[in-house]
């Protein structure tokens, strides 16, 4: 699969990805996670996020230990498989024209790695730039990129339960265009 042809330096959609969680979750080898893959799908990459097993501790093991051994368990996954990820990740990228991501989960414990950070132009009034510079003056950011990312971040967290309806608005709105109106 190509992007559509466009003018030079024109931005062009990738490929449709409805059917990648299921062609991910048949492409990784079996036995990887403790569950299918959670596939997170934007235009411009997919994260494969995977569970795997908690590692076994003595029943003493505090907090401090879990957290030790969750990570050890998610490094020693991702150098035995770096390969066979690879190849799986060529082949999804090729397939849907999108950077690919590899993310575990272990417990509590949490980790991506190699994913994308897509640089996004946009144009603020004073108002809004002043916000940005309160938050690198603070220490709050190291940039107005880093605050603006923050920004965006903090509305994601407080607003999720919105933001996944407006998903599934324009989602059900994708799915009547693609249907078209009826001919009598």
């Amino acid at each position: 699969m190509r992007y559509r042809s466009a003018p030079p330096g024109a931005r062009t959609e990738p490929p449709a990805a409805d059917d990648a969680p299921a062609w991910i979750t048949g492409a990784v080898p079996d036995g990887w996670f403790t569950e299918p893959p959670e596939v997170v799908i934007d235009r411009d990459e997919i994260i494969i996020w995977g569970r795997l097993p908690e590692p076994e501790l003595a029943a003493d093991a505090t907090d401090a230990d879990r957290a030790a051994a969750q990570a050890g368990r998610i490094n020693q996954f991702r150098e035995n498989t770096r390969d066979d990820r690879i190849r799986v990740a060529r082949q999804i990228e090729h397939r849907y024209q999108r950077k690919v991501a590899w993310g575990l989960r272990c417990g509590d414990t949490s980790e991506l790695f190699t994913h994308l950070a897509a640089p996004v132009m946009t144009r603020l009034r004073q108002p809004e730039r002043q916000v940005l510079d309160t938050l690198v003056d603070a220490g709050v950011a190291r940039s107005r990129s880093d605050a603006l990312a923050w920004c965006v971040k903090l509305v994601g967290e407080h607003s999720t339960e919105w933001l996944t309806d407006l998903r599934d608005a324009m989602t059900k709105v994708d799915e009547l265009r693609r249907q078209g109106p009826e001919t009598v």
